[in-house]
């Protein structure tokens, strides 16, 4: 079964790449949003495994998307990236994973 990540990105460029990054990995499938309102939308109606916060989110949108996701889904992971190549976004997802 595919690990399934939800990215959320303010930056439709970004967003894009990553999520043509995360979905070249064939155990993963990624959707990219960059409104919290369509974020948790799909969070409520997909089973996430991990939530990837991007830049550009600002600080109280992010505490209110961890309380809602957390709320909803407290063994979903969620991490805040802010970029640094797609080994990094690799390696980040899979301690996330692993932990």
């Amino acid at each position: 079964m595919k690990t399934t990540i939800l990215y959320i990105g303010k930056h439709p460029e970004i967003l894009n790449i990553v999520v043509r990054l995360l979905n070249a990995n064939e155990d993963w499938d990624a959707i990219g949003v960059s409104e919290e309102a369509e974020a948790e939308s799909i969070f409520t109606s997909t089973a996430v495994d991990v939530v990837l916060l991007g830049c550009g989110i600002e600080q109280e949108s992010e505490e209110n998307l961890r309380t809602f996701f957390t709320k909803h889904n407290p063994d979903c992971k969620i991490i805040q990236h802010y970029g640094g190549g797609s080994g990094l976004l690799r390696s980040e997802i899979l301690v996330a994973l692993e932990s």
